[in-house]
């Protein structure tokens, strides 16, 4: 790619900017245009979701320090939880807490302006990266070739002539629309209905709660209960319960209270009846999770690219979405950097296609052991699941199969890391929910007791 070039980003969210970051390294020009006025802005508009708890997990944490050195350090010293997972962390998965031990995964939990912002600073600093307030309109070109995008702003709408447009608009993403509007495929979906509902409210942070050693619980139950308590930034607890199929928490303090009272972690329920509110609960509402398979299409016009939840969108309750859209920027960047410029779309879909699969695998897994989410149940989906379910049950005691746990679901290892013979023996052993003296696991970094009664 010659440095003459202009790329252009639709979206100055969380994928938006990790796009643009890359694309700096290979046109001289990179223009980001986001519909919300930023400046001063506490959370965008078009972002509902900005006022839940968000995570990012280790992988998409040391992708993102590639592209922004130091970007974890910048992160803790404006106020941002950074700890080591199962270690500064509580985790409940399967309705129990999964076996405190050292993983090597650093957490990293924030709001998500705080998260946005640190990003976008560091992203306009890099050379030739402009930020433009405006919403894009549609696609200029034809089915092989897209030249420009239309966008509307203070100046009414006009063309903006790109080499390269990248949509990261989120899940309202209009690119199959503008795709059939210029003669091209538009991608088939893959879709679940789960929905997902949210209540999130802020605490007063008080010293020595948790006994002063834990900053972030998170808990998964096999209900579709599920919540999370995080030390944000002024030191606060942000704390978000949700609920899975329309069994949603309620904003009222009473039901608030109650609800939480209902999931596997007592922690939570302990912060939000102990604590000082700072606010009201708001509710946010997740319907589908959708995955656009852009690399099953036999043609792609070139010099248009998707990108984030526009490509695919996650249950948020797996904390996934930053970090694969991390993923897909370096996939970007990989793609960038050799290859012919005709080839660029189709290379890229294939391999954020791969990235992509190893997620959704993960997270349309759990979604369908909920029996009443729709969806294909092949044998293989009863069989993983079955197994994820010992899976959990070995966690909750064996520091080793806790570790290799956390791991794969923070998109570190690999899923087959959990069939390894060294670590599967022990969650066939031990994943039947009854208590193994543990002779070969590594020291635990937390002493905090551990329930070992089976699940239920």
């Amino acid at each position: 790619m010659t440095a003459s070039q202009h790329a252009v980003v639709l979206g100055a969210g969380v994928a938006g900017l990790l796009a643009a970051r890359v694309l700096s390294d290979h046109f001289a020009q990179v223009t980001i245009f986001e519909r919300d006025n930023v400046e001063g802005a506490d959370v965008r508009r078009g972002v509902p979701q900005a006022r839940h708890l968000h995570g990012l997990l280790d992988r998409g944490r040391t992708i993102i320090e590639q592209l922004y050195p130091g970007f974890t350090s910048e992160m803790a010293e404006r106020g941002a939880t950074t700890a080591e997972a199962l270690v500064g962390t509580r985790w409940y998965v399967g309705g129990l807490r999964v076996a405190p031990t050292s993983t090597g995964l650093t957490s990293v939990m924030a709001t998500r302006p705080l998260m946005e912002s640190v990003l976008r600073q560091r992203t306009l600093a890099a050379p030739g990266v402009r930020l433009c307030e405006g919403a894009a309109r549609g696609l200029i070109g034809d089915a092989q070739r897209v030249r420009a995008v239309s966008v509307s702003g203070e100046f009414g709408t006009q063309a903006y002539p790109a080499d390269l447009v990248v949509d990261a608009t989120g899940r309202g993403s209009r690119a199959p629309v503008w795709l059939t509007a210029l003669g091209a495929q538009a991608p088939g979906e893959d879709q679940l209905e789960v929905d997902l509902g949210y209540a999130s409210r802020m605490f007063r942070r008080t010293p020595g709660q948790l006994d002063g050693h834990s900053s972030v619980i998170i808990s998964t139950g096999a209900n579709g209960r599920g919540g999370g308590s995080i030390r944000v930034e002024g030191d606060r607890w942000h704390v978000t319960l949700a609920g899975m199929l329309g069994d949603h928490p309620p904003t009222d303090p009473v039901g608030f209270a109650a609800f939480a009272s209902t999931i596997s972690a007592p922690d939570i329920h302990e912060i939000v009846t102990t604590s000082e509110p700072l606010g009201d609960a708001v509710p946010h509402r997740f319907r589908s999770p959708v995955r656009r398979r852009f690399e099953r299409l036999d043609a792609v016009p070139q010099g248009f690219l998707v990108l984030g939840d526009a490509l695919c969108s996650f249950n948020p309750l797996y904390a996934q979405g930053m970090a694969v859209a991390a993923q897909q920027a370096l996939a970007l960047r990989d793609c960038l950097s050799g290859g012919a410029e005709a080839e660029l779309p189709a290379r890229f879909y294939s391999a954020a296609g791969k990235v992509v699969d190893v997620a959704w695998q993960l997270a349309a897994g759990a979604d369908l052991s909920h029996p009443g989410v729709l969806g294909p149940r092949t044998p293989r989906t009863r069989l993983t699941n079955a197994y994820v379910a010992r899976v959990h049950r070995a966690a909750h005691v064996d520091p080793l199969v806790a570790r290799t746990f956390m791991r794969v679901a923070n998109l570190v290892e690999p899923t087959t890391a959990l069939l390894h013979p060294r670590v599967a023996s022990r969650i066939l052993l031990r994943g039947t929910g009854r208590a193994v003296v543990d002779l070969g696991a590594q020291p635990s970094a937390d002493r905090t007791p551990i329930s070992i009664e089976p699940t239920r």
